[in-house]
């Protein structure tokens, strides 16, 4: 070694680079990485895993199987404001593949985190190794190129100087607000081992600046001449919101211009749920108080969202005949839709700016009177639905309202798919920024119970509640596991309808009356749907399976059951799940709002037809914003 290289292997230098990485926003900084996750095979563990191993700096984790540490990641990233984040790491073939659905939640929800997928050797003359996918038409391709459509950054690593200007890149790509996503270095496992004379100036500390872009001046002023010319504008607030740590910002803004609000997915705790002008959940999942003020909204002033058609309600949700859109995103190609005036700018630095032009207008009391109204109504609606006590077994909605308000008031909840989405979106009561978590840009069956390792991770001193159904249960539940091993306790409220709660409804919408959503024994070759009122039941005990991971499990039968195991998992020391039935049928209502599955043109069923008069209906509110 010489003064100014170090001879590492390719792997050592990438852990060595990795424990050098800050960031700082604010003047606040911290190191950008909290750890690595991994499973070690043949494809790491002489490589990557050796130099974990020499470098512990880099804090090594175990965990149960490679989506579900991806979503640990993402959850913790999210947590953390995009601020912080963690390495995976995985053998070649499976391994790698097996993380390819969590590239696409971080991407899809712009959230920073690193893959380390362990690819073929380099130097091919072994060809074909164990788990190697060859082709016949190159060899220059493995399964890591799977990672390129989901990843906003990839590269391979043949050689070991390569990392020198790959790493630099990963991070530029990690840290940027606008690009943020997953990041794939795909390594092959000679190429781990390999040495080579890195230059020290490599490992330095390097702070990455994540900056507040602001608005061009311009633009800026237009869009204060727009909302002083609207008559009925809305906010939608989107995570871009919280990202920004703009919350307060906002607050700001709607109370000294009067305009009320309705929140997307990500952007629920943008505004607390007891503000006077916060309409609570827009779209499909949303509530008529947001849904209305936005079917007659002649301005959408969009902060940090990306429309998904769940926001939008397929293109229905803004009626007005002359409706415009004012978008502020600090990515340009979320900044244009809907042939907004875009604001390419960071969330708070835009609302900022924009209130300053703003002073002394205040929007007409008769749109803030109104939205006022449909705010204390929605609350009023939110109460009954807590207080059903449906028989025999609970609803969702009401047993949301017992995790709602018995729940530490600075407490997190974590969810992502199936029904349970919408009801929280429109039920869920928000009372910190961070209280309500949902992964619902790519809404992956799986993430809730690794994404709320993430969480507790990310926030020790919180209660995480891990809200998930059956469905998603089964799909990746081993967390429990390694939540177990690290000493992250998770209250799990597992709800068991026993079978595809979501889908099912969505089924018998489409007139196919659940065909294919219930956890049953076929009978005379086919599986039943809900037109068959006794099934012969799977045999699947989901509290013995919580068990022999090693959680506690409280079991319940009735309302009074769940309140009483809510209050009991307070006092446990690990991981506890609270297992209970409820009713597949008794849902919270749709308000006001659709959501565009096309039905079959022609069928031979009645229901079918029926859905598809009802959807031809609705398809022609549809609207392109031009």
């Amino acid at each position: 070694m010489s003064d100014t290289t170090v001879r590492l292997t390719m792997a050592q230098a990438l852990i060595k680079f990795l424990i050098g990485q800050y960031v700082e926003r604010d003047g606040q900084e911290q190191p950008f990485f909290a750890g690595c996750f991994g499973v070690f095979g043949h494809g790491c563990i002489s490589g990557i895993g050796q130099a974990l191993q020499q470098y512990p700096e880099l804090r090594y984790y175990q965990t149960r199987n490679e989506q579900a540490m991806v979503h640990t990641s993402v959850a913790y990233a999210k947590m953390k404001n995009r601020m912080q984040t963690f390495a995976c790491l995985s053998s070649i073939g499976p391994g790698a593949t097996n993380m390819i659905t969590g590239a696409a939640v971080a991407t899809t929800n712009h959230l920073p985190v690193l893959l380390l997928p362990g690819d073929i050797f380099a130097r091919r003359n072994v060809a074909p190794v164990l788990q190697q996918l060859e082709s016949e038409v190159t060899q220059d391709i493995s399964v890591s190129d799977c990672f390129k459509p989901v990843s906003r950054y990839w590269d391979r690593i043949y050689r070991a100087d390569q990392v020198v200007t790959a790493l630099p890149e990963t991070m530029r790509v990690l840290t940027s607000p606008a690009h943020t996503g997953a990041v794939t270095l795909s390594l092959p496992e000679d190429t781990q081992t390999e040495a080579y004379d890195y230059p020290s100036g490599l490992f330095r500390k390097r702070v990455w600046h994540v900056p507040r872009s602001r608005p061009d001046r311009t633009t800026l002023k237009e869009a204060s001449h727009w909302i002083r010319k609207a008559k009925a504008p809305l906010i939608v607030a989107g995570g871009g919101v919280i990202y920004s740590d703009a919350e307060e910002a906002l607050r700001q803004f709607v109370e000294k211009t009067g305009i009320p609000v309705g929140v997307t997915m990500a952007g629920k705790g943008s505004l607390l749920y007891d503000h006077p002008l916060n309409l609570g959940a827009i779209g499909v999942t949303g509530n008529f108080a947001a849904n209305r003020i936005a079917r007659q909204a002649d301005l959408v002033i969009g902060i940090g969202t990306r429309y998904s058609d769940f926001t939008s309600a397929s293109k229905t949700a803004f009626q007005h005949p002359a409706v415009r859109f004012v978008n502020i995103n600090v990515a340009e190609f979320d900044a244009y839709k809907h042939a907004a005036l875009p604001l390419v700018a960071d969330a708070r630095a835009a609302i900022e700016e924009l209130m300053e032009l703003l002073e002394g207008y205040h929007v007409g009391s008769d749109h803030e009177q109104k939205a006022r109204q449909l705010h204390d109504q929605w609350q009023e609606e939110v109460d009954r639905v807590y207080a059903i006590r449906n028989q025999p077994l609970p609803s969702q909605g009401e047993l949301i309202g017992v995790v709602n308000e018995l729940s530490d008031p600075d407490a997190v909840m974590i969810n992502a798919a199936g029904s349970m989405p919408g009801d929280l979106h429109k039920l869920w009561r928000t009372r910190h920024a961070k209280n309500f978590h949902l992964e619902y840009g790519y809404s992956c069956m799986g993430y809730e119970i690794a994404g709320g390792l993430g969480i507790k991770m990310a926030a020790p001193e919180r209660e995480v509640i891990v809200m998930v159904g059956d469905g998603s249960y089964l799909m990746l539940c081993n967390e429990i596991v390694t939540s177990i091993q690290e000493g992250c306790k998770l209250t799990i409220v597992l709800m068991d309808n026993r079978g595809f709660n979501s889908i099912g409804g969505l089924s018998r919408s489409l007139g196919q009356k659940g065909f294919g959503t219930r956890y049953a024994y076929p009978s005379k070759g086919q599986l039943p749907d809900d037109t068959s009122p006794e099934v012969d039941a799977l045999p699947v005990d989901l509290a013995m399976n919580a068990r022999g991971l090693g959680a506690l499990v409280i079991e319940c039968k009735t309302y009074d059951d769940f309140v009483a195991a809510f209050k009991e998992s307070k006092k446990t020391d690990r991981t506890t799940v609270i297992y209970v039935q409820n009713d597949r049928y008794v849902g919270v209502p749709n308000y006001e709002s659709w959501w565009d599955v096309p039905v079959a043109e022609v069928s031979e069923m009645d229901s079918v037809r029926k859905a598809r008069k009802e959807w031809e209906k609705n398809v022609k509110l549809e609207r392109y914003y031009l």
